[in-house]
This record gives structure tokens, sequence and C-alpha cells, in this order.
């Protein structure tokens, strides 16, 4: 099962590699439409040994972490307090499940006008849409958890506070985990989308804009393909932190 699951992806990354590979070497597309993958490997290598890629990927990943920090920690009690309050779930959800159907680059403008230009804004940016995943999959986690084993720690002495640290949290943890995983590929296209919209002096957003002006189609391919390398690598990370979170949970 895991080698199917790791097989699949891997299997038809590189088919569509090939296809590339294929299209461009018999010059099926413009290069300034689909450049060669060569041409692509070698723009990467030079921006990364330069230097500049790596500068603005890690100034984008910077705001896409703190988006993940703040969505966590406004987004798991938030998720907490819907499940322990009903009328309060009832009332916020809808609300809460609106605001993920307004678009980014929407809410954008607006921030600029609160916060004005600069990270400050994209980091905000990148919360508001992390935080969606983050509330709904604690709320859930905590929902599933059979009410007869927080019963029995009660019976056991076991207050409210100490049922939510150490066997609500615990149990709901793989879902929280989860719901961080997703947040973090969408805090990146939040970040990126930031720098765009909002502006930054660096940052990935920025260096596409610059080679899409620059008419560089091979950099913007650079930037995407580096962009997605990271992206698959976090959210790879985080689910083997999610997996073995839950086994832990399953064994207890």
């Amino acid at each position: 099962m895991r080698l199917r699951a790791t097989g699949l992806p891997l299997t038809f990354g590189i088919s569509l590699l090939l296809l590339w590979y294929f299209v461009t070497e018999q010059a099926m597309l413009n290069p300034q439409v689909l450049p060669h993958p060569a041409t692509v490997l070698a723009r990467l290598h030079f921006g990364v040994k330069d230097g500049f890629l790596l500068t603005a990927l890690i100034s984008s990943l910077k705001i896409a972490g703190w988006g993940c920090v703040y969505a966590t920690l406004i987004g798991v009690p938030c998720g907490i307090l819907i499940t322990r309050f009903r009328l309060l779930g009832k009332t916020l959800e809808p609300y809460v499940a609106a605001s993920q159907a307004i678009p980014a680059i929407a809410i954008a403008p607006l921030l600029v006008t609160w916060a004005g230009y600069g990270t400050k804004s994209i980091v905000i940016l990148c919360t508001v849409i992390v935080i969606f995943p983050i509330i709904v999959n604690t709320a859930v986690g905590i929902k599933r958890i059979n009410p007869d084993l927080l019963a029995a720690a009660q019976l056991d002495g076991a207050n409210a506070r100490q049922n939510l640290i150490y066997i609500a949290l615990p149990l709901a943890s793989p879902l929280i985990l989860a719901g961080m995983r997703n947040g973090f590929t969408l805090a990146i296209t939040g970040a990126i989308v930031g720098e765009m919209v909002i502006g930054s002096s660096h940052g990935l957003g920025i260096t596409l804009i610059s080679f899409q002006h620059q008419n560089d189609m091979a950099g913007m391919f650079a930037c995407i393909i580096l962009l997605a390398s990271i992206a698959v690598l976090g959210y790879s990370a985080l689910q083997f932190i999610e997996r073995r979170v839950g086994a832990v949970v399953a064994e207890n």
C-alpha cells in the first residue's frame, strides 16, 4: 500500500516530464510558450547558484510560515470553542465557510487599506486563507472523540481543562495536523498572491512578475518548479508527521 502511495504519484510525475521533453524536443510548441526542460533546469541551477532564487524562496516561506503559525494559534482555539459551545458553532460556522468563498485577490486591497503595503498585510492574508481548514479539522477531530471516554475520565477526577489537554487534543491531533498540512500549501499560494498584489521588495511572487516583464519563460517555469517542489516536500513532511502521530494515538 505504501509502495503504491509513493509509486503512483512518482510514475505520474515522470510521465509528465517525459511528455514535456518529447513535446519540446520535437518543437511542437514555440519555446516562448513551453521552454525545453534542459533550458528550465539550467535557469533554475543558475538562480539557485547565484542565490537570488533561494533568497526569494526563503522570503516567501517565512511569510507562509508565519501565516501558518498565526492561523494555528487562532484556528485551534476557535475549533475548540465551536465544539464546546454548540450555539456559538451554529452561529459562526456559516460565516467561517463563507469567508473561504472570497478570493484572496479580493481581500488584498482591503488589507492594504487597513494594514498598509508590505509583509504585514501578506502575513494577514496567509492567515485568513489557512485558518479555515484548521478550524474545521480541529472541530471535526474533537467531535469524533467518543464521549464515553471523556465521561470516564471525568468520573476518574479529570476536569474540563485536563480532559481537553490530555485526551481531546491528543486524539484530535492527527486531524489538526491534516488541516495544517492542507493549510501549508494554501499559505504558499497566499504568500505568492500577496507579493504580486500587495507588493514586496523580494519574494518568489515578485521574482515571477519580474521574469514575466522580461518575457523570460524559462525563469517563470524555474520559479514554478521551485515552488511546487517545496510545496510537495512540506506537504509530504507534514503527512509523515501526521501518520506517526496517528500511529502513536492509535497505540495508546
